[in-house]
C-alpha cells in the first residue's frame, strides 16, 4: 500500500476511533446499570489512546488527521450515543457489538495491507485486540440483562 494510501485509510480509522469515543461517552451517561456505565467510560479512555496513536501514526508518515473527523466523527458518535441511551441498554450493547465487529474486519484487512512496518503493524493488532476485548465484554454484558430480563417475565408470569 503507498504511502497516500495508508495515510487516507488511517485517516478513516482516525475518525471511527474518535466517533467511538464520543459514543461511548454518551451512552454512559444514559445508563443507570453502573458497572455498564463505568464499562463504557473506560472504554471510551481506550479508544482515545487509539486516536492519540494513529494521530501519531499519520503525522510519522507526513499526513494530517482529517479535520472532518474532528468535527463530524464526534457529533455522529454523541448522536449515536445518544439515541441508542433512549433504547435502552439492550439496544446498546447490540450497537456497540455491530460496531465493534466492523472495526475488527477493517482492521483485519488494514493489517494484511498495509506492508512490513513493524511499528504500525504492532499499532493495529493492538487496536485490534482492544476492538475484540470489548466485543466480548459488550456480548457477554448482553447474555447477563437479557437472562435478567427473561428471569423477571417467567417471575411476573408465576404470581
Amino acid at each position: 500500500m503507498d504511502r497516500n494510501a495508508l495515510i487516507n485509510r488511517l485517516n478513516w480509522f482516525y475518525g471511527l476511533e474518535l466517533e467511538q469515543v464520543d459514543l461511548y461517552t454518551a451512552q454512559s451517561k444514559s445508563v443507570d446499570d453502573i458497572y455498564l456505565s463505568k464499562t463504557l467510560e473506560r472504554i471510551a479512555v481506550i479508544e482515545q489512546q487509539h486516536v492519540d496513536n494513529i494521530a501519531d501514526k499519520i503525522r510519522e508518515l507526513g499526513g494530517t488527521p482529517a479535520k472532518t473527523g474532528d468535527i463530524i466523527a464526534p457529533l455522529l458518535g454523541v448522536a449515536a450515543g445518544k439515541i441508542t441511551g433512549l433504547i435502552g441498554p439492550l439496544a446498546i450493547l447490540k450497537a456497540d457489538i455491530r460496531l465493534e465487529e466492523k472495526a475488527m474486519r477493517d482492521y483485519k484487512d488494514l493489517i494484511i495491507k498495509a506492508g512490513m512496518d513493524q511499528e504500525l503493524f504492532d499499532l493495529l493488532w493492538a487496536n485490534l485486540i482492544d476492538e475484540d476485548l470489548h466485543t466480548a465484554w459488550f456480548a457477554n454484558k448482553l447474555r447477563e440483562l437479557q437472562k435478567v430480563k427473561r428471569n423477571a417475565r417467567i417471575a411476573e408470569l408465576q404470581k
